[in-house]
């Protein structure tokens, strides 16, 4: 049963400025709990013991804090970029990925079972599977539809549109290391169209639990309030 999980937390964080140019984004505190911390012990929680945190800016913080893992039942290795290679890229610096891994940004509050995420992709056989979340916009006024003559065929009073977002949550196979070059910068959209174009299965896992990217000011104080209120379902404790 694969343990591996690879976290990115070498983004810089500009969102989120300007708490993050002295301070690292995983380490911003929900509540007193460090974002970072809330996923390193969920990703124990669901046996996923061997993490790699992909690191870049203000590492050392980040090392310093979480040190081995062995405070947080985990085993803690490093893998630092040199130069910034997007989300995808920092892959191809992590050893011993022979096995299929969980992926995933270090800025993400869910309650998604990282566990059975990972056991539903390895039983599908695809090479990688992104969790999704429903999001809906909705546009503040009246849309107008006119054809070339600026004639009225349809008008809608605020349309609702649903679309399904990645979670910054996947798991990927072995195989998918193949598509990214040594010491390319890449993202991990690029590198699923890489394999949708290779015809790799890819596959789409929607999730209908508590997901918040904790990216920008406004979600990160909602998200502090959220883990709050209800810790114990992020955490399973009291």
């Amino acid at each position: 049963m694969s343990k591996r999980a690879v976290v990115l937390a070498g983004g810089r964080g500009t969102r989120l400025a300007p708490y993050t140019t002295v301070f690292p984004k995983p380490l911003m505190p929900l509540g007193e709990t460090p974002i970072l911390e809330i996923i390193l012990r969920q990703l124990a929680s669901a046996g996923l013991t061997d993490v790699t945190l992909a690191v870049g800016y203000l590492s050392q913080l980040i090392q310093a804090y979480f040190g081995d893992g062995s405070e947080f039942g985990l085993s803690i290795t490093y893998s630092r970029e040199t130069h910034p290679l997007g989300t995808a890229g920092p892959l191809k610096l992590v050893d011993g990925l022979e096995d299929p891994f969980v992926v995933m940004n270090g800025d993400v509050l869910t309650t998604l079972d990282y566990r059975a995420f990972l056991d539903a992709h390895i039983a599908s056989g695809a090479a990688a599977t992104i969790s999704t979340f429903t999001r809906s916009h909705t546009v503040d006024f009246g849309v107008i539809d006119s054809d070339e003559s600026g004639n009225v065929v349809g008008y809608l009073e605020k349309p609702k549109s649903e679309y399904l977002v990645s979670m910054g949550v996947n798991a990927f196979s072995p195989e998918v290391l193949e598509f990214i070059g040594d010491g390319e910068r890449l993202d991990v959209p690029d590198l699923i169209l890489r394999l949708i174009a290779a015809g790799r299965m890819v596959r789409s896992v929607p999730f209908g639990g508590y997901w918040l990217d904790v990216g920008r000011h406004d979600d990160f104080a909602l998200a502090a309030e959220e883990f709050e209120a209800h810790k114990s379902e992020f955490l399973g404790c009291e």
